[in-house]
């Protein structure tokens, strides 16, 4: 294919602005990986809008050859503009470019340029009820007609693609997916690490129902009933609607003094979480691709998961995955993370396995959907 010419991309970062969970990590990675992809063609432009947040300085020195436009416009009356009115078109804020991309279902209103979305599940649609914020309360209503509207899909996994294809009807030719990648401090967690196999369990994520933190508790509590000395475990997220009920049953019998709530934990906090952990954790009803999983495989760290979405596929050998609603399989599941070699196994294939996900490759991928959104756009025109 002849490559377009220097192509002007918008990526919306304002997912990123506050805690960079893994929509708002998706958002920075991909930006930076697309500066960086050399020879591409690609000049890339990350928005933010916001009357509190501004991108910070950190972010800031990791985003070397993005430009950046900031806006300081309340960000509740601009979704209420863009979601009901489709207006204003994103030019009149941060300029011409010729491709927009939302990281989310939903698109960036546009007058001509080619329009993406980002799909990695459709939880929203299914428990419309369990949505974490505002943003998200939009989603069900209009994610039919956005995908419909949109030039061109992409999914985070392929099993969001199948989820586009079977429960929106998008053509197959309309998706491109772009897996995540591996983070790029697995390394030095990995070195950290090097002396020992952890002493806590960890969960990372929002505390928020379809991560069902119930079930973990469950598991957790069968399992200290046989190993009174098991490690403590570690509940790392933001809290969200819904899971107050946890936080709550964490500090009473029998589970007090065995379960921590460490919060929403920096990038810095997350690595030292890894570097101590025996096994990540993962319970989900519903995953859109599984990041968490995937740092902890990069780090060398076993994972649990329950079979939601592409969890299975993607642990694969890293880990094993313990069914739904079946607490006694978790305690199971959680005991066999305290063999030390099979621990030490499971963290060997982890990183093996880590090793096919770059973020050059989803900037790689990204780039064609943007290509196949522009030939898209031309052709309706």
């Amino acid at each position: 294919m002849v490559p377009f010419p220097r192509v002007r991309v918008l990526v919306d970062y304002r997912p990123a602005l506050r805690a960079r969970t893994g929509i708002g990590e998706y958002v920075h990675e991909l930006a930076r990986a697309l500066a960086w992809s050399h020879g591409a063609g690609v000049q890339v432009t990350a928005f933010a809008a916001s009357w509190a947040d501004r991108i910070g300085a950190d972010a800031r020195a990791d985003l070397p050859g993005v430009h950046l436009v900031e806006r300081p416009i309340p960000v509740g009356a601009l979704r209420w503009s863009w979601h009901r009115l489709s207006w204003p078109p994103v030019e009149w804020l941060a300029g011409v470019h010729d491709v927009a991309h939302s990281p989310t279902p939903l698109l960036l209103p546009a007058r001509r340029a080619a329009q993406l979305v980002t799909v990695f599940d459709l939880h929203f649609l299914h428990a419309p009820d369990e949505a974490r914020d505002v943003a998200q309360q939009h989603f069900a209503a209009r994610v039919r007609d956005h995908v419909t509207r949109a030039d061109h899909v992409i999914a985070g996994s392929a099993y969001a693609a199948s989820l586009l294809r079977r429960e929106l009807g998008v053509r197959a030719d309309r998706i491109s997916t772009t897996p995540l990648g591996a983070p790029r401090w697995a390394g030095e967690v990995l070195r950290r690490r090097a002396d020992g196999a952890g002493d806590i369990l960890l969960f990372l994520g929002t505390l928020e129902p379809r991560k069902n933190v119930g079930l973990l508790l469950d598991g957790y509590e069968r399992l200290l009933r046989r190993r009174p000395d098991a490690p403590p475990l570690v509940l790392a997220g933001g809290l969200a609607r819904g899971g107050e009920t946890w936080v709550g049953r964490a500090g009473r019998p029998p589970l007090a003094g065995h379960v921590r709530i460490a919060g929403y934990v920096s990038e810095a906090e997350r690595r030292a979480l890894y570097a101590g952990a025996r096994a990540l954790l993962l319970p989900s009803r519903e995953e859109g691709f599984g990041l968490t999983a995937l740092e902890a495989m990069a780090c060398g760290v076993p994972v649990v998961a329950s079979p939601a979405g592409p969890l299975p596929d993607l642990v694969g050998d890293a880990g094993t995955i313990a069914p739904l609603d079946a607490p006694d399989a978790w305690a199971d599941a959680i005991e066999a993370c305290l063999d030390d070699t099979r621990v030490r196994a499971w963290g060997i294939n982890g990183v093996a396995r880590a090793l096919a996900f770059t973020w050059s490759a989803t900037a790689t991928a990204t780039i064609g959907a943007y290509r196949a959104a522009l030939a898209a756009r031309a052709e309706r025109r």
